[in-house]
C-alpha cells in the first residue's frame, strides 16, 4: 500500500505512566510487559524516559529501567528517550551505558535530552537550574569523548571506552541544531504541530555535518498514535493523557492517568478545557485505514526514517491492541494488503528475523 510506511522503522517509547488506583511498581512492570509485546510484534526499539518528582510517572531512572527491559527481552533494541544530560555528569552517563552495552551487546541506544526538571523544586533538588540546559552541547561532546578515550586529566570511563553505543539527540528547541552540528541522529516531536516539525527537520538536514556516529542525517519523528476499531475508540485512548496534561499546565503537577470516561466528565475551567482540547487535536488517531493515511502524509512530508510512538493511556489492554493494530498497518504496507483488513493482532516476526517489521532504515 504505502512505500513510505513500508520503508520506515517503527519503535516505542513508554513513559511508565502511573494510573489512578495503581502503583508506580505496577507502572514499571507494565513497561516491561509492553516491551515484550513490542518485541513480539517486530518493533525496532523500545525506549524509556527520565522524569523526576512527577506523581504520574514512575520512570525516574532510565538506565536502570532499560536494563530491566533488556533483561526481559532478547532481540529488540533498548534505550532511553532520554537521559536528561544536564542532570548528570557525562562520565557517569558513559559508565552506565558502557555497562548496558557490555551486558547486552549490540542492542543499546543512548537517547539524550536537555531538560532540567519539571518544576523549580525538582531542579533545586537535582542541583540544577534552567540555565544548565545551555551547556548541553558541551556536555554531549564530553559524553561522546568518554567512549573514544581518556579525558585530558587522564581519567577513563570503564567499561564504556572503545564501545559504540548509538547516540540520539531529542530535539526540543535548539536540539535540532545541536544534533546537526554533532552529526547525530535526531528525534523530533510532536505530531500535533506538523509545520514546526517540518521546519526542525529541514533545519537539521541543511546543517548536518557527517561524523563518526552518522554519515548522513537520520530523522525519527515522535508522537502519539492511537489505533482502534472505531475513530471514537481511538479518541478515548487520547483522553486520559490530554486531561493529565491540561491539569499539569494549570496546577503545576502532572497527575496519574484517570479512566477516559471519568476524565471526560470532570469539571474544567475554560483554561483547562482549552489545554484539554489542544491535547486531543492533531494526534494520529483512528481506524487502521485512517491512521495509515495520516502516517503516509507525515512520512512523505518529513522524509523521516523512523517513527517513535509515545502513546500513553489508562486502559492498558486497549493500548496494547493499538500497538498490535499499528504493527498490522506496517505489515500490510509491506505485503501490499489494504490497511483496513490488516486485522487487530499481528503475529510474531519470522524466527531469526526480529527486525523484519522495522529494518528498512540505516541507523542501528
Amino acid at each position: 500500500m504505502s512505500s513510505a510506511i513500508a520503508s520506515a522503522r517503527f519503535s516505542v517509547l513508554d513513559r511508565s505512566r502511573v494510573r489512578e488506583g495503581h502503583t508506580g511498581a505496577e507502572a514499571l512492570r507494565d513497561t516491561v510487559a509492553l516491551a515484550r509485546e513490542a518485541e513480539r510484534l517486530g518493533y525496532h526499539r523500545f525506549w524509556v524516559s527520565e522524569h523526576h518528582g512527577v506523581p504520574g510517572v514512575a520512570g525516574s531512572a532510565p538506565t536502570v529501567l532499560a536494563a530491566a527491559v533488556a533483561g526481559a527481552t532478547r532481540t529488540i533494541r533498548v534505550g532511553t528517550g532520554g537521559v536528561m544530560l544536564p542532570n548528570h555528569r557525562p562520565l557517569v552517563v558513559a559508565e552506565q551505558f558502557g555497562v548496558l552495552e557490555s551486558l547486552f551487546p549490540g542492542r543499546v541506544d543512548m537517547g539524550l535530552g536537555r531538560s532540567v526538571g519539571f518544576t523549580d523544586g525538582v531542579r533545586r533538588a537535582l542541583g540544577h537550574d534552567k540555565g544548565d540546559a545551555d551547556d548541553f552541547a558541551a556536555q554531549l561532546e564530553e559524553l561522546l569523548g568518554w567512549f573514544r578515550g581518556p579525558s585530558p586529566a587522564g581519567a577513563h570511563a570503564y567499561p564504556a571506552r572503545g564501545l559504540s553505543v548509538p547516540p540520539f539527540v531529542l530535539a526540543m528547541g535548539e536540539g535540532a541544531d545541536i544534533a546537526a552540528r554533532a552529526g547525530l541522529p535526531m528525534v523530533i516531536g510532536d505530531l500535533r504541530d506538523r509545520e514546526r516539525m517540518r521546519r526542525g527537520v529541514d533545519r537539521y538536514r541543511a546543517r548536518f555535518r557527517p561524523s563518526a556516529w552518522a554519515a548522513e542525517p537520520y530523522v525519527v519523528v515522535s508522537g502519539t498514535i492511537a489505533v482502534a476499531p472505531t475513530a471514537e475508540a481511538a479518541h478515548r485512548l487520547l483522553v486520559p493523557e490530554a486531561w493529565s496534561m491540561a491539569y499539569s499546565r494549570t496546577h503545576g503537577v502532572f497527575p496519574p492517568l484517570p479512566p477516559a470516561e471519568q476524565a471526560a466528565n470532570r469539571t474544567m475551567t475554560a483554561r483547562e478545557r482549552g489545554f484539554y482540547e489542544s491535547g486531543l487535536a492533531g494526534q494520529l488517531a483512528g481506524t487502521e485505514e485512517q491512521v495509515a493515511r495520516e502516517l503516509e502524509t507525515v512520512l512523505n512530508e518529513t522524509g523521516a526514517q523512523e517513527v517513535l510512538v509515545t502513546t500513553s493511556t489508562y486502559d492498558r489492554a486497549a493500548l496494547v491492541d493499538s500497538y498490535r493494530r499499528l504493527a498490522a498497518i506496517v505489515d500490510a504496507a509491506r505485503s501490499g494488503a489494504p490497511a483496513a483488513t490488516a486485522g487487530s493482532v499481528a503475529g510474531p516476526p519470522p524466527p531469526g528475523d526480529s527486525d523484519t517489521a522495522t529494518d528498512a532504515g540505516a541507523y542501528a
